[in-house]
């Protein structure tokens, strides 16, 4: 009998490539522990640091640098984009201007800003580059706008800036001369009202006591209404006819610290845009907090706001973001419009609300603002729209009036761009008609 032929030797397995051990050893260092693990390593570092200089408030640089604190050790968070510091893009960037960080650092002395990278840098390059430029222009600005002032001052006559009458007891009846100033506000802003003087002092005092009133208004404080005339030097300024009318102009900045531009009830937060009686929010944070807002444009398509009121108070949009639908704001902007028209002629305050708060309600409030006011912050239903070129620097300057209250704004350049186009294509079609 034949002997059983013997069986074939099995195949030596395929020889790993080096680029796949590389990818296999990649993978392995790169699971979800080993990350987390990093993180808690980084954050003993910043807790060690933060240790050292507690004067120093900790700034959390979004969206990285939040994972290296518990959230109640940050006083703040603060965006400075990466990409605005690289190579060819050294700029300064208008849609993250991080005022607030400016006014927390130079009332506690300064700040510790935390970030990192990914890559093998000794520094992010939002700390190598794009805070340094955003420090060098904050600084350049505030030398010029000093230089302006003194010239300003030095140029001026004492006859007409300092002379004045001495009143015996001016203090009494207050009533009969005060126009809503309180010892308490005057005692703030005394610099300012008595280096104003007596021809710009009553306007100064309405903007003060006007100020205050919304600022309580807000918060659900009582005050009392008070208007004002305003001087003979603004009477070529008109909004809708009402001369007591409060302005806050594009060009000016009217809130003097961060806290001036929040409205908190209850824990949740509204970001109200100056006096236009427009506020932005996130949905998450006034589902359940809505005191002082008479109606809301909702734009977040995956949460539904309760509300009891008419179709006319409550407007609800499905707009997601440009990397979703390159045009889906655009599309929607036309019904926004009419929505806040319709309700800022009845005189009600707006909510826009998205689902972070941060950029499509700003975009819809950026569109609303520049269609609807005017340049001096006065809303004029779209008649000034007309007489204005609409170019990117126009809309530039009225998303720095909106980031001077809503600190947390960071619109996204497609959505950005969808703004500039509806309105270029508004613009295009009240031409035809007209």
């Amino acid at each position: 009998m034949a002997a059983p032929s013997p069986e074939p030797a099995a195949e030596p397995s395929a020889t790993l490539s080096i680029y796949k051990a590389a990818r296999s050893i990649k993978r392995r260092a790169s699971t979800l522990y080993n990350a987390l693990r990093s993180v808690a390593e980084d954050a003993a570092f910043v807790a060690e640091v933060a240790a050292l200089w507690p004067a120093l408030p900790l700034v959390a640089n979004l969206r990285c640098g939040l994972w290296y604190a518990p959230p109640r050790a940050f006083a703040a968070t603060c965006y400075f984009k990466s990409t605005d510091g690289h190579a060819g893009n050294w700029s300064f960037s208008t849609a993250r201007l991080n005022l607030h960080l400016a006014l927390l650092a130079g009332n506690r002395g300064g700040c510790i800003i935390v970030d990192s990278t990914r890559r093998g840098k000794r520094f992010p390059d939002s700390m190598s580059k794009t805070i340094p430029i955003w420090c060098c222009v904050l600084n350049r600005a505030i030398e010029r706008h000093r230089l302006r002032a003194i010239h300003k001052v030095a140029t001026q006559r004492m006859s007409s800036e300092f002379s004045w009458q001495y009143i015996p007891g001016a203090g009494d009846d207050e009533e009969s001369w005060a126009r809503g100033l309180t010892p308490t506000l005057f005692w703030k802003h005394s610099y300012d009202l008595l280096d104003a003087g007596p021809d710009h002092c009553n306007q100064l005092v309405a903007d003060i006591v006007e100020k205050d009133r919304v600022y309580r208004a807000q918060r659900g404080e009582h005050s009392p209404q008070i208007t004002a005339k305003p001087l003979k030097g603004y009477d070529d300024i008109k909004c809708n006819d009402d001369r007591t009318s409060t302005m806050w102009p594009m060009n000016l900045d009217p809130c003097t610290s961060a806290t001036d531009a929040q409205c908190s009830s209850n824990g949740h937060l509204l970001f109200w845009i100056g006096t236009s009686n427009l506020a932005v929010s996130s949905t998450l944070q006034v589902a359940d907090a809505l005191v002082g807002v008479d109606c809301i444009l909702n734009c977040d398509s995956t949460s539904k706001l309760p509300s009891n009121s008419s179709e006319n108070s409550y407007l609800e949009l499905s707009i997601v973001g440009s990397k979703d639908d390159r045009f889906s704001l655009m599309k929607n902007l036309s019904k926004a419009i009419d929505f806040a028209k319709r309700n800022l002629l009845a005189g009600r305050k707006i909510l826009v609300c998205c689902q972070n708060g941060e950029d499509i309600s700003i975009c819809v409030a950026l569109a609303i603002v520049t269609l609807l006011f005017d340049d001096n912050g006065c809303f004029d239903c779209g008649n000034s729209f007309m007489k204005r070129d609409i170019t990117k620097l126009e809309m530039r300057k009225r998303l720095v009036f909106i980031c001077k209250f809503a600190v947390n704004a960071r619109p996204s350049r497609g959505n950005l761009k969808q703004v500039y186009g509806f309105l270029s294509n508004e613009k295009e079609r009240l031409s035809r008609l007209t």
